[in-house]
Parts: C-alpha cells; sequence; structure tokens
C-alpha cells in the first residue's frame, strides 16, 4: 500500500501526517521545531517519520510521496525567499528527507498554501473557485485560490499578506524588517504582545501564560470576562479586517478561510471581523463570505500531502 506524508514545518511545531493515496489521514506526529540547521537537527524529523511509520506498521519503501512545507515564501523552482520565524537550511532539510526515502517524490511549498490546498483537496474550500485561506500561527500567511489553482506568484511572495503594512506609525520592527506589518497584530505573537501591553497600561494583571504564542489562554480569558484580553483580540480582528480589505481589492475571492492557531478563537472574534472587513472594503465586496477552515491545524498537512501527490502524477 502506498503512503503519503505531509510534513507542516511551522514557527514553533512540525506537524507530521502519514495518509493513503486517496487521502484518508492515518496518523499524526508533532515535534517541536527548534532551528533545523545540522544533521542532527534534521535527524529529529526523518527520526520522527521513522517512528510513525513503525507505529502504524508500514515500511519506508511504502512511501510514494513526500510534501513539506515552510513558512516564508517558495517560487515555482523551490527557491525560497525569506524566513522571517525560523531557523532553518531548507536544503538540508530536504536532502536528509530524500536520502531516508529515496523512492519518493518530494515536493516543497509555502505553509500558506499548503493550507489552501488541503482546504481544497479535502476542506471547505472544495468547489470554490476563488478562495483565500488565512493562516494565524506564529506569523501570518495566505493561501490564495483563483479558478481553483493555489497561486503563488513570479517569486513565491504571493499571499504573503502578513506583510501587508497596515499601521504605517509603528516603530517595532517585523521579522521582515519592516515596521507596521500585519503579522505584528494578527499573529499569535502578536495577539500575545497586545494583550500583555493593554494589561500594563491598565494597571491589570496578566493571565498566566505558557510562553509568548499561547493565544488559548488570551481567548479563554476573553470568553469568561477578561475585557483586556477581548479588547487585545478585536484590535487584531479590525488590522486583520483592514487587511482584507486590501486583499479583495486584488483577488476579490468568494470566501475568506480563517485557519490556524489564532483562527480556533474564530467564534470569539468571527462576527467583529466580518464586522471589520465590512466597513473597510469596496461596497461591491461586501457580500463575501469569511468562515473558519474546516481542517484547522491539519490543513497544511492535507496540503503538503496533496502537493507531493500531484507533482507525482
Amino acid at each position: 500500500m502506498n503512503r503519503v506524508f505531509g510534513i507542516d514545518v511551522g514557527g514553533t511545531s512540525i506537524k507530521i501526517g502519514l495518509f493513503e493515496e486517496g487521502g484518508e489521514l492515518v496518523a499524526t506526529e508533532e515535534v517541536p521545531t527548534g532551528a533545523l540547521l545540522t544533521e542532527d537537527d534534521f535527524a529529529k524529523v526523518t527520526g520522527a517519520l521513522g517512528r510513525v511509520l513503525e507505529q502504524n506498521g508500514a515500511a519506508p519503501e511504502e512511501v510514494c510521496a513526500i510534501g513539506l512545507d515552510i513558512p516564508g515564501p517558495v517560487d515555482a523552482e523551490g527557491r525560497v525567499g525569506m524566513l522571517p520565524n525560523i531557523q532553518l537550511d531548507d536544503k538540508g532539510l530536504r536532502a536528509a528527507i530524500q536520502d531516508s526515502f529515496g523512492a519518493a517524490r518530494l515536493a516543497f511549498v509555502n505553509d500558506a498554501n499548503a493550507a489552501a490546498l488541503g482546504e481544497l483537496w479535502q476542506g471547505a474550500a472544495r468547489g470554490v473557485g476563488s478562495a483565500v485561506l488565512v493562516a494565524l500561527g506564529t506569523g501570518v500567511g495566505a493561501g490564495v485560490i483563483v479558478d481553483g489553482r493555489v497561486v503563488a506568484g513570479a517569486f513565491g511572495a504571493a499571499g504573503e499578506i502578513g506583510h501587508l503594512t497596515v499601521n504605517r506609525s509603528e516603530t517595532r520592527v517585523c521579522g521582515c524588517g519592516r515596521c507596521g506589518c500585519l503579522e505584528q497584530y494578527a499573529s499569535a505573537t502578536g495577539v500575545v504582545r497586545m494583550y500583555r501591553e493593554r494589561c500594563e497600561a491598565a494597571g491589570a494583571t496578566p493571565v498566566p501564560l505558557t510562553g509568548p504564542t499561547d493565544t488559548l489562554s488570551v481567548f479563554r480569558a476573553a470568553e469568561h470576562g477578561n475585557e483586556v484580553a477581548a479588547d487585545a483580540i478585536f484590535s487584531m480582528a479590525d488590522y486583520l479586517g483592514y487587511a482584507l480589505a486590501q486583499v479583495s481589492c486584488v483577488i476579490d475571492p468568494e470566501v475568506y478561510l480563517i485557519g490556524g492557531g489564532v483562527g480556533k478563537g474564530f467564534g470569539f472574534f468571527g462576527e467583529r471581523l466580518r464586522s471589520a472587513f465590512r466597513h473597510y472594503c469596496l461596497a461591491t465586496s461586501a457580500g463575501t463570505r469569511i468562515v473558519q477552515a474546516s481542517l484547522g491545524n491539519a490543513a497544511a498537512m492535507y496540503g503538503c500531502a496533496y502537493q507531493a501527490l500531484l507533482a507525482r502524477s
């Protein structure tokens, strides 16, 4: 039986999915990202792949295709533009995976494009002609679907909406080297930072947080009536609505799919996001649907596997 791996390399964790060719997800594994620069670092990834196979009674020879994504622009030739949120030698990682699974076809894609492919293949974008998958995680990216196909762009930067300028007065520098990017407000780190800043300004004690990306605790606090937490989340929704209004002037999609770790809180901020979008957008785009992505954090794993199968065919 042929198996396919989908490997989603995020700024915080690496999510591994083992699939059958028809799209059934057989097993998952998650490992901390850390730096991916040395042979020992790469071995953590290939070792995890091996464990998943062993635990599911499969052999490396059964893996016919592997899809790998990264949080940065990737052009049609597999060249990486920039990596603002991760320490990664992408060529070294690809070589290590290929050495471990020599018979498998390896495909390489941007993470948000992978998530869009996943939703197109097995999720909320099935049957949709045009959509934008917005991935709100450690960073912010988007996968753009036009006429049923993902658009990568000439230099791999299509969908890099996390680096749209939404605040020209910002002096804090983004990971890309510019200032005032959407990623500074709508990512997990952005939400937590804004929450902490608002707590300090209000003289309030923040709820316990496990780290700089712990939006789950911020959402829980907001849902239990914490006004400072709600204010930070609604500010995020306003910035995001403003950015999507600008995207609609170029793409004009049928639907926006909100995914990623921060997207798990869509039930809390979704209506505020829709309201902000309608406030800022061109009137003709006001009917654009904004919904939660259906595959959650698994979307990119699905998309990586799908891209690998497309590359193999």
